[in-house]
Parts: C-alpha cells; sequence; structure tokens
C-alpha cells in the first residue's frame, strides 16, 4: 500500500492550567486522541463548533505546539524528531493558510518584503529568482499585475486581497500540504467563494494536499474529498463527503447538518433536531461519550460509561457512536 502523505496516530495535545504560577488546575485536553491519514494531493475538511479543537490540531500539525502523546508521520518520517535544518525543511514542506489575514501580514512591511522573507530564510540567493517567485505567485492568486500590487502594505488592501496574499506566502515554497484555518471566516460572503474556490484550484494544480479546518458544513462538498468532524478533542466521525453528508452516522454530525441556515433538500429529508447545550468543557469532559450530555438518543447506562470506539457501519465511513455497534 502506499505510504499516505500524513499519518496522525492517537495525538494528544494538552494544556496544563496552573493558578499563580504554582498551583496546578488540571490539563485542557485539546486535542485527546486523534487518528487519520492524509494522502498525496487529497483534501479532507475538520469541521466542529468553536472550541472543539480544530485550531490546535492544526498548529500542532505544524509544530507550532508540542504534542503532549501520539505520534505524527510526514512522508513516513516523525515530527518528533526533527530538529534544526530537518524541522526547517518540514515547515518549508507545509504551508499554512491563517484564519486572520491582517493579523498574519506585518503591517511595517510590504507585499514584496513579506513574500521575499521565507524564501531568503529558506536559501533563495538570487534577488532576480525571488522577484520572479512572487510574481509569479502574486498572479497565481489573481492579484492581477504584479507590479502594482508589491510596494502596498496589507492596510492599503482588502480583506479578499490580503487573503490571496497569505494564500501566495504559503505557496512560494512549493509545498505539499497546505493548511487553512478557517480561511474565510473572516471575510465578508461575496469573497469566501472566490477564496476558497482559488484554495481548490492551486491545490488540484500543484497536487497539494490540502486539510481545510471550518465550522461550516454546507462549504465542505465543493472543496474537499473527504471530511472529519471534530468534537471535544476528538473525531467522532470520518467519512467521504458524499457519505458523510447524505448518511451521517453520529448525532454530533445530525446536528451540524441541522444547524444549517439552508440545507439542501438531498439532507433534509430526514428530521433533525438541534441539541440543547454547550459543548463540555476540554478541562474536566464528561465519561464516556462526550456527546451524550447533550445526545438526544443517548443510550442509558453505556454511553455516559464507556468510550466509543470507532465503529464502521460502511466501507471507510468510521463514527465513534454505541448506536452503531
Amino acid at each position: 500500500m502506499r505510504q499516505p502523505l500524513l499519518a496522525v496516530k492517537d495525538l494528544q495535545t494538552h494544556f496544563e492550567l496552573r493558578q499563580w504560577g504554582f498551583l496546578r488546575l488540571g490539563s485542557v485536553r485539546a486535542v485527546d486522541g486523534v487518528s487519520f491519514t492524509l494522502d498525496v494531493g487529497e483534501s479532507a475538511a475538520v469541521v466542529g463548533e468553536s472550541g472543539c479543537g480544530k485550531s490546535s490540531l492544526a498548529r500542532t500539525l505544524l509544530g507550532l505546539y508540542r504534542p503532549t502523546g501520539g505520534e505524527v508521520l510526514f512522508e513516513g518520517r516523525s515530527l518528533a524528531l526533527l530538529k534544526g535544518a530537518a524541522m526547517k525543511d518540514y515547515r518549508a514542506r507545509v504551508g499554512y493558510v491563517q484564519q486572520d489575514p491582517y493579523g498574519a501580514l506585518p503591517p511595517f512591511m510590504n507585499v514584496r518584503r513579506i513574500l521575499e522573507e521565507p524564501l531568503i530564510i529558506h536559501g533563495v540567493r538570487s534577488r532576480v529568482d525571488r522577484h520572479r517567485r512572487i510574481d509569479e505567485a502574486l498572479e497565481e492568486v489573481g492579484l492581477g499585475s504584479a507590479a502594482e500590487i508589491r510596494d502596498t502594505f496589507p492596510h492599503q488592501l482588502s480583506g479578499g486581497q490580503q487573503q490571496r496574499v497569505v494564500i501566495a506566502r504559503a505557496l512560494l515554497l512549493r509545498p505539499h500540504l497546505i493548511i487553512a484555518d478557517e480561511p474565510v471566516s473572516m471575510l465578508d460572503a461575496s469573497v469566501r467563494v472566490e477564496i476558497l474556490d482559488l484554495l481548490h484550484s492551486v491545490q488540484t494544480v500543484h497536487g497539494i494536499a490540502l486539510l481545510y479546518i471550518t465550522h461550516d458544513l454546507s462549504t465542505v462538498r465543493h472543496y474537499a474529498h473527504r471530511v472529519m468532524v471534530m468534537y471535544a478533542g476528538r473525531m467522532v466521525e470520518q467519512a467521504s463527503v458524499e457519505s458523510l453528508l447524505d448518511r451521517p452516522q453520529h448525532p454530533y454530525t445530525e446536528a451540524l447538518l441541522a444547524a444549517l441556515a439552508d440545507p439542501d433538500a438531498e439532507n433534509a429529508r430526514h428530521e433533525r433536531h438541534v441539541p440543547v447545550g454547550e459543548a463540555p468543557s476540554l478541562l474536566n469532559p464528561p465519561p464516556g461519550c462526550r456527546f451524550h450530555p447533550r445526545c438526544p438518543q443517548v443510550i442509558a447506562g453505556t454511553c455516559e460509561t464507556r468510550d466509543p470506539p470507532d465503529f464502521e457501519p460502511f466501507p471507510d465511513h468510521r463514527a465513534a457512536c454505541w448506536l452503531r455497534e
């Protein structure tokens, strides 16, 4: 079998919480036993409500957070073993598109300097070569004439233009994987489709794997091959886009679909109810299935006490729910 580009095995990222610097209050389990794979050129979406651990997962995969446990393998190499030049090479192969484009761009640098910096850091010595790659990236992301954009500062650009610069920066080093963390949540609705179309286009043209992190299930049908649903630090369902949207197997996935403002008719044929309550604290999550305090289909005596493993009700469709035992 072909080796996956990215393999995540029982990944855990916990943050110790202290008061007054010495009194330990416990650990926030932002990522708590997550496993999945991502193939070369594949597009996968991680979906879940705010606070479920999506961004912590992204930053752990980028090497910005140190995992508490588990393993991340990129092209067969363990992320934990990468040091110095090897870690620098890894970061060149993994692009990052941040949620807030204005916050991601240094306000005191113009666009040319912003895009030139990663090329200098990663050893592109020729100024002519750097400028050529910058111009190519700016034109590829749809910013028109590079000569008109290079000398502008972030505050002179619209939100959509800023995010295009962020995407251009992510492409400059020719990555094998791009992690896009809520890339359109800070943009106007009229611009969101343009940016998602752009990400999909560059991912397809260059054969780049894309990990698209979002809270909005309505966009994944068009921009991902596979969906992974995250709740309270754990993956509760994983499947192809068609299988997950057409026949969701976890009550939380059903709740996300029910919460869509305009679910399509195909997915609206089943009566679904949005559960009451809020996601549990990651400092003190409930025992058993973490969704059971809100679940309308809870199995008494089982869901409250036993942590569900992944069941496979359909081929390549997994759900961590006792209803699928």
